[in-house]
């Protein structure tokens, strides 16, 4: 990215002033999601993050709205380890937010996973007190072994359909799809045998509430090791098991075997209110581990790579697509050693 990429368009630097109320002394972009834009506000006496969201014309899910729901609750139960929230514009799809210190963790170590496990225990505790203020399931939340079945068929579907991606189709077809049917024998076998149904819906009870897009690439650790979490905007209600499985499958940040040991063994731990939690975790593991497969995919998508270009995507189209080809290969075969 060049540092002209980096510099804060007319209209970013008019969304900071007007949410600051006040002069802007310095304003950079910082990088963001991978569809989202956040940009550093020095306004002399105050630093701030300002986070653009996808336009709701490319993607309608209410972004801002979630993180801003969840945000505000975490505050008023003064729960630290995450940004706090000072105001938002929805005329540009904005948020303002108290700016985190730290780097990207880079290198996940055992502190991490213990500063991540009671994180996430503090957001299991205060969601079983009742007070989180809407039913909002997390984005594509998994609540049965049918809705990640469904999930994962619509994924391959719509990957399917793309024109002139021969080596893509090759891939599913030939890899993917003798995967899949493996793995789903297996996981119905598994809870068969612990006395449960693959197409039984959760039950509320059983649920948690849970960041959906956890991990350590979603955190920064200051120089004292404290770490902060970011990104809210798929918050809600889930099974556990999924976000359990996403960090130990999330391609994003290598975690070490011992490491994933440690933070499965204290997520079951945690999430032992629920008998059949350990269950559903060895049903459901590689079915997640596939979802993330086809995850790294998403830059097939004309739609999806629009939206990457628009957030600082520095590489080409082709080059981002035979990389991810390369990822998605690779997770799978480690599935399914």
């Amino acid at each position: 990215m060049t540092e002209a990429d980096l510099a804060p368009s007319r209209p970013a630097m008019d969304i900071a002033r007007k949410l600051v109320g006040g002069p802007v002394v310095d304003m950079s972009r910082v990088g963001g999601g991978r569809n989202s834009c956040v940009y550093r506000v020095d306004t002399g006496d105050r630093v701030f993050a300002l986070k653009q969201y996808p336009s709701l014309a490319d993607d309608p899910r209410d972004r801002l709205g979630v993180e801003a729901c969840a945000l505000k609750w975490m505050a008023s139960h003064g729960l630290g380890m995450v940004p706090r929230l000072v105001a938002t514009d929805l005329d540009s799809n904005s948020a303002l937010l108290t700016w985190a210190e730290g780097s990207l963790v880079l290198d996940v170590c055992s502190s991490d996973i213990d500063q991540a496990v009671h994180f996430l225990g503090e957001l299991h505790r205060l969601g079983r007190s009742g007070s989180f203020p809407t039913s909002q399931l997390a984005t594509e939340a998994c609540l049965s072994g049918a809705e990640i079945e469904r999930q994962i068929r619509a994924r391959v579907g719509h990957l399917d359909a793309l024109e002139d991606e021969p080596a893509l189709r090759l891939f599913l077809t030939r890899n993917f799809s003798l995967a899949l049917e493996e793995f789903l024998s297996v996981a119905r076998d598994v809870l068969i045998s612990g006395g449960l149904s693959f197409e039984s819906e959760l039950e509320p009870e059983q649920r948690s509430l849970v960041p959906a897009d956890f991990g350590f690439h979603n955190a920064l650790r200051d120089e004292k090791g404290r770490l902060t979490f970011i990104d809210f905007e798929y918050f809600g209600w889930d099974d556990p098991v999924k976000l359990t499985a996403d960090v130990l499958l999330h391609p994003g940040t290598p975690v070490a075997s011992e490491l994933r040991s440690r933070f499965r063994t204290a997520a079951e731990k945690l999430y032992g209110d629920d008998p059949h939690f350990a269950t559903r975790l060895m049903a459901f593991h590689r079915l997640f581990g596939l979802r993330w497969v086809l995850i790294l995919l998403n830059e097939f998508h004309p739609e999806r790579w629009r939206r990457r270009v628009l957030a600082g995507a520095s590489d080409g189209w082709t080059e981002a697509k035979d990389r991810q080809l390369g990822a998605a290969r690779a997770m799978l075969m480690n599935l399914k050693a």
